[in-house]
This record gives structure tokens, sequence and C-alpha cells, in this order.
């Protein structure tokens, strides 16, 4: 009695584990709005400096670590809101993050403050893809002793 006890233990406690993993599994993953852009995508708009404002929302470690377009706006994710007002209303933009999910999430803030966000980009994402514009940050040499 008592193995078929521990049996039926076991392949209670088996089963009800497998249950729960589904249950974690099938939750439906976050939808934005911001679409993906594409590597084509975003270099057709790196060829337009005038029209467009790319936003790297990363944090500088992680600026110099993997790199961004050649010209962008800094601004962290966590300081977004509180920066809006600095950023023009007369350009279309581009926000970007390692994998674009913090992007997504930055391009649906933006656009819900009435800015005309094109879509997000991961740079890892593009350089992985083919995209060649990615430009290593080089970071500073410490100054001498005096």
């Amino acid at each position: 009695m008592k193995k078929l006890t521990l049996v039926f233990g076991v392949f209670l406690a088996f089963f009800a584990s497998l249950a729960i993993a589904q249950n974690i599994s099938s939750k439906p993953a976050v939808k934005y709005k911001t679409p993906e852009l594409t590597v084509a995508q975003v270099d057709q708009w790196l060829a337009k400096p005038d029209q467009v404002l790319v936003i790297d929302i990363r944090r500088p470690d992680e600026l110099i670590t993997f790199g961004s377009f050649p010209v962008f706006l800094n601004v962290q994710f966590a300081d977004l809101e509180k920066n809006i007002a600095y950023i023009p209303k007369d350009r279309s933009i581009i926000t970007v993050s390692n994998h674009a999910n913090r992007a997504f999430a930055a391009g649906d803030l933006l656009s819900s403050k009435g800015y005309k966000v094109i879509g997000a980009a991961g740079s890892e994402n593009y350089e992985q893809q083919g995209g060649k514009a990615v430009t290593k940050i080089q970071k500073p040499a410490p100054k001498p002793a005096q």
C-alpha cells in the first residue's frame, strides 16, 4: 500500500508540474503596436538624416559594448517620459535597444504622446541579419595622472 501511495504521489506531482509549465508557457507575449523594422527599412531611413531621429534607449555601458547607429539621441528608457519635451516632433522616429524589446515599449510610449514612430530596431538583431550601419563606440582612454 505504501508503494502504491508513493507511486501515485510521484505520478500526481509529475503531471501537476507539467500542467503548471504548460500554463506558464501558454501565456501570451506582450504585444506592441510599434513594428520591428527590417535591415533594409533601417538603412533606407538612415539615408534620410534630415527626416529621421534615432532614439537609442540603452544605458551607456550597453552602447559601448554593442555600438549603435551612426547618429542617435540617447535617452534611457527609464528617463524617456520625463525628458519627452526635448524630443522634436517634426521627424520620424526609430527607437533602438539591443533586441528591440525596450524599443517597442519606447515606441508605443512616444506614439501615445503624438510622436511619429516608424518602428523599432534591435542593434544586435540588425547586425545578426547583415546590417552594416552599427558603429562601435570606443571607450575613452583614462586621463594620465598629473
